[in-house]
């Protein structure tokens, strides 16, 4: 399974982005997939994830902001973006179908290569 992450950038807050992710490999549409992010210095952040078994979930930092959908890709469309949203985003996804609490504790199987995203005060 390949998965590349696209479309970060430089950009003021309060503006925003999308972000792509092209999976290869597997039958994408089966399986969770997810975005997270790492800032220098952080650990490792969920910001969305779809699951089997639920609608999307989003941690508070994101929600009502990030929205991930997917059809032949994986996308992430962050709107309102402000200067603690700088980091590095990865797409990602899994072979198990598990909850949203363990992705965002321990992460998934599958991940592409990260863009950077940089939110300028």
């Amino acid at each position: 399974v390949q998965l590349q992450a696209s479309g970060g950038g430089l950009v003021q807050a309060g503006g925003y982005l999308r972000l792509s992710c092209a999976v290869s490999g597997r039958t994408f549409s089966n399986y969770p997939v997810g975005w997270f992010r790492q800032a220098p210095g952080k650990e490792r952040e969920l910001v969305a994830v779809i699951t089997s078994s639920s609608g999307p979930y989003y941690p508070d930092s994101v929600k009502g902001r990030f929205t991930i959908s997917r059809d032949y890709r994986l996308y992430l469309q962050m709107n309102n973006l402000k200067p603690e949203d700088t980091a590095v985003y990865y797409c990602a996804t899994d072979s198990r179908y598990l909850s949203a609490s363990y992705y965002a504790k321990y992460g998934m199987d599958y991940w592409g290569k990260g863009t950077l995203v940089t939110v300028s005060s």
